[in-house]
């Protein structure tokens, strides 16, 4: 299992999914993933979900209030990237152009975040470790493997990662010409596909993936939980076998196995 205790700046290190129905959400993922549930209790009655896998921590989950629900909010999944300094990088990104929704504020011990919106309209938070570095596990079937933003303006988008967590946001090559893969360093963490790739009725956004064994049988056991399929299991030569759903709640997200695996 690829077990990660620790996260160098500009890598996703958390992933937390939003939901209007918590008990259905952690009894579909469970489900799906083989994820197990530890609830912790974060006020009179909240409730944070740790989901994990093998005894290591895969993701997070809590209900939408009913503000946010009423504010429009929706069911979805959320992504973290970890920094040296949550203040100094939520100062960057407003002066790269980008929108602090929550300032940095402490997450008891754990941590330090802030909410941003970038430029292009996709949220995210940023995460400064302390007791908690992040998940720990990743790129094993049933864990966090990947993120793609979803962005009417990739030109913009990269000038704004690329200032704020140093990444470089570097074409594909032949059928993936025009697709920008994310780098951290020497690390390929992601990617921006082109605006004609996106759904015209999906605001900009970052799509996680979970890695998967088996795209078809995952597809179909989710469909029988009452999920969505957004889109049905395709091959990507050179690249692997993808689909992407919606749970019976709305949060949306992508399976994917890697080709040659």
């Amino acid at each position: 299992m690829p077990i990660v205790e620790r996260f160098a700046p500009g890598e996703f290190c958390w992933i937390e999914l939003a939901t209007s129905n918590q008990e259905a959400a952690k009894s579909f993922y469970s489900g799906l993933f083989g994820w197990s549930v530890r609830d912790v209790p974060i006020g009179p009655s909240e409730i944070y979900s740790l989901l994990e896998l093998q005894g290591r921590i895969a993701a997070g989950a809590f209900a939408i209030s009913p503000s946010e629900s009423a504010a429009g909010v929706p069911p979805h999944w959320h992504l973290y990237v970890a920094v040296a300094s949550a203040d100094e990088a939520a100062k960057k990104a407003g002066q790269l152009g980008g929108k602090v929704v929550e300032a940095p504020f402490d997450v008891i011990d754990r941590g330090r975040a802030a909410l941003i919106q970038d430029p292009t309209g996709a949220f995210f938070s940023l995460w400064e470790p302390r007791k908690r570095s992040g998940i720990g596990v990743t790129a094993e079937p049933g864990a966090f493997c990947w993120a793609d933003l979803n962005t009417p303006d990739q030109a913009r988008a990269k000038t704004f990662y690329e200032g704020l967590f140093g990444w470089k946001l570097k074409p594909g090559q032949g059928k993936e010409s025009g697709y920008l893969h994310i780098m951290n360093g020497e690390n390929y963490i992601g990617g921006v596909p082109p605006a004609h790739q996106n759904s015209a009725n999906a605001p900009p956004h970052w799509l996680i993936y979970f890695a998967v064994s088996d795209v078809d049988k995952t597809t179909q056991r989710a469909k029988d939980m009452n999920a969505r399929i957004l889109f049905a299991p395709m091959d990507f030569e050179g690249v692997g076998r993808v689909a992407m759903l919606a749970d019976a709640q709305g949060a949306v997200f992508a399976l994917y196995r890697e080709a040659g695996k």
